[in-house]
């Protein structure tokens, strides 16, 4: 089977698109995306945007699930090719703090700024975002359970309160970042989880010092 040549240059430049409305809604706000604004940031017409996307919300919902994408293909993926267990975890912290360290999105966190923006607007924008963040932390939690089915963590561990205390460092990291020294945040968020995994974990060797 052949794929049509327009419709893979249509698939990559749509991608493009909501890359850029990714990054303008961590600058703007997801409330504050328009296809007016996002027409202006690339340079093109709207009535082009509005043949995709015929309302705000519309937009506004396919950039989320364009934010979920990139995560998973910058954050997720390159984790899941570490080994299961404790060293899956960091790795999955550390891609987390490489992608914020390098700047992707120029507002941060799409996710961090828009939970904070959404946790009191019903609709379905905010179910998407809530759908989303579901996702996350089952996803932390199944590696969590993994390490400690592989003995790797001890039996009996609070198994939610450790993905979420791997999630809030993370948020942590991003937002003081923005205000603070980044790189005395990124090594803070770095090391406390570290600290956290060796406390836990029965093999030190499993999780050396200054290697992801």
């Amino acid at each position: 089977m052949t794929i049509d040549g327009r419709v893979a240059r249509g698939d990559r430049t749509r991608t493009a698109v909501l890359d850029t409305a990714v990054a303008l809604a961590t600058e703007v706000g997801l409330d504050g995306l328009s296809l007016a604004q996002l027409a202006d940031r690339l340079g093109v017409s709207k009535s082009g945007l509005f043949a995709h996307w015929r309302s705000k919300e519309a937009l506004q919902l396919a950039t989320v699930d364009r934010a979920v994408a990139q995560w998973e293909e910058r954050i997720v993926a390159p984790a899941l090719r570490a080994p299961r267990g404790v060293r899956r975890l960091r790795a999955l912290h550390e891609a987390r703090i490489e992608f914020y360290a390098a700047r992707v999105l120029p507002g941060g966190c799409f996710f961090a700024n828009t939970e904070f923006e959404y946790n009191a607007r019903p609709g379905p924008v905010r179910d998407r975002l809530a759908e989303a963040f579901g996702r996350w932390t089952t996803f932390l939690e199944r590696l969590v359970q993994e390490a400690v089915d592989l003995g790797e963590l001890p039996a009996g561990l609070d198994v939610p309160l450790l993905a979420y205390e791997i999630d809030a460092l993370g948020i942590s990291a991003v937002m003081r970042s923005r205000m603070l020294d980044p790189d005395a945040t990124y090594r803070h968020a770095r090391q406390g989880l570290l600290n956290r995994l060796r406390a836990l974990c029965p093999d030190p060797a499993l999780l050396p010092e200054g290697q992801s």
